[in-house]
């Protein structure tokens, strides 16, 4: 009854500020939720003492949410899988090497590089920490966020190419993420871990490519159970099925389901569709309700995310290391994206424009504060902590709001010397 209680007053705030935003704001939908979300929960800190009923509700209801285990193990998976479903597959082939490249490669580069730049600065700050626990830090900030990305990109009026390089990359790094922030956490911890190679690919195999064969076993099924009944219900049921049993099996085999819902939608939404015994009508219903999923999940999310604030001790007192660290995690994008540009003979060329695309497109999300929230107390959690949160709410309110307007602008500046 408490999990039902709290699951209806979150749906009825994120009605509301949906609502306020629709009406008055008229940004997208989920970062003008989160908005509103920021802007009471500010209004709330300034007013506690006037208002302590409302303020000791509040933080009681999110003190009661485990975001580590709903985004990680249930949210994430829904959202993964109807971001993945839309996807087409021949686009995501032909930019096959970039999303794999970013969605590894660069993940690696940028966790060390965030890791020495914040050794580097913390002290100077009178905050040094050992220099493990600033790789968990770089590990949890790297990758794209995949629901932030995929919610925000379809509004920005990114060319074709890049959104999908951008969007692959967000769905396929967390397999990497997850291992390199495993090993480091544990490391961090003191665990003995096995950092050779073997030890690391093997950790990487299970996980990642576990995780891709399991989605794939999951997808095929699931396709052609579909193609063997009629009524868009039972669809439904089914990529419900999908989702949440695929969950539970990739746990059960210490597999990415990230990564099992990503290849699963993949194949719903590409070779589902072309067995063809599925109508029109019954695709259509099918790719609403996964839309309505999406929406209203997202909504959840980025109002979870503004109301966070008010469970971040003392956050004020982070707000410098908070903008050198946002500066930090652009650069160690920078970065991760220019050396494999220079390095590997990629297709394609990249120009100076579609760099700048996708560093400020990277956007970071709800995965980095889930991780950021999983660190034990004693590894500077609230340090941590604060300055993910710094970054994750510029990287969806200023990013995210100006990632089209810079593309439109590129695009004028390309126009102009044509």
């Amino acid at each position: 009854m408490e999990l039902y209680y709290s699951f209806s007053v979150l749906i009825v705030i994120s009605a509301v500020f949906a609502y306020l935003n629709a009406r008055f704001l008229k940004l997208p939908a989920s970062i003008g939720v989160m908005v509103i979300a920021l802007m009471v929960s500010l209004g709330l800190l300034a007013t506690d003492n006037i208002f302590p009923h409302t303020f000791d509700r509040i933080t009681t209801l999110l003190n009661s949410i485990d975001l580590t285990e709903i985004l990680m193990g249930a949210m994430l998976n829904f959202l993964l899988f109807a971001g993945a479903i839309h996807i087409h597959l021949e686009d995501l082939k032909e930019q096959r090497i970039p999303v794999m490249v970013f969605s590894t490669v660069s993940v690696v580069i940028s966790t060390f590089a965030i890791g020495f730049m914040m050794y580097e600065i913390l002290p100077w700050l009178g905050l040094g920490i050992p220099f493990v626990q600033c790789l968990v830090f770089g590990a949890l900030i790297s990758p794209t966020d995949p629901i932030a990305v995929l919610g925000i990109l379809k509004q920005a009026g990114v060319p074709k190419s890049l959104e999908t390089k951008i969007a692959g990359e967000s769905l396929f790094n967390d397999g990497m993420a997850v291992v390199v922030f495993i090993i480091m956490l544990a490391l961090a911890r003191g665990e003995e871990v096995n950092t050779s190679f073997v030890g690391i690919s093997t950790l990487l195999a299970k996980e990642a490519l576990g995780g891709i064969l399991l989605g794939v076993v999951l997808g095929f099924i699931g396709s052609h159970a579909n193609n063997r009944v009629d009524g868009y219900n039972v669809h439904v049921l089914i990529t419900l099925a999908i989702v949440m049993g695929g969950h539970l099996a990739a746990e059960a085999m210490h597999m990415s389901g990230p990564l099992a819902m990503v290849a699963a939608g993949l194949m719903i939404g590409n070779y589902g569709k072309n067995l063809g015994n599925i109508t029109a009508t019954e695709q259509d219903y099918l790719d609403k309700f996964w839309e309505l999923i999406d929406e209203i999940l997202n909504a959840l999310l980025f109002l979870i995310i503004g109301f966070e604030l008010l469970l971040i001790p003392d956050l004020k007192q982070y707000g410098v290391i908070g903008a050198i660290t946002i500066a930090v995690v652009l650069f160690a994008r920078f970065i991760s994206i220019y050396i494999p540009v220079r390095i590997i003979p990629f297709q394609k060329r990249f120009g100076k424009q579609s760099i700048i695309i996708l560093v400020w497109g990277g956007l970071r999300g709800g995965v980095s504060i889930a991780l950021a929230l999983s660190i034990d107390d004693d590894l500077n959690k609230n340090l941590l902590l604060a300055i993910t949160y710094f970054v994750v709410l510029f990287s969806i309110i200023v990013q995210g709001l100006t990632v089209g307007k810079l593309t439109g602008k590129i695009d004028e500046v390309e126009n102009e010397m044509i």
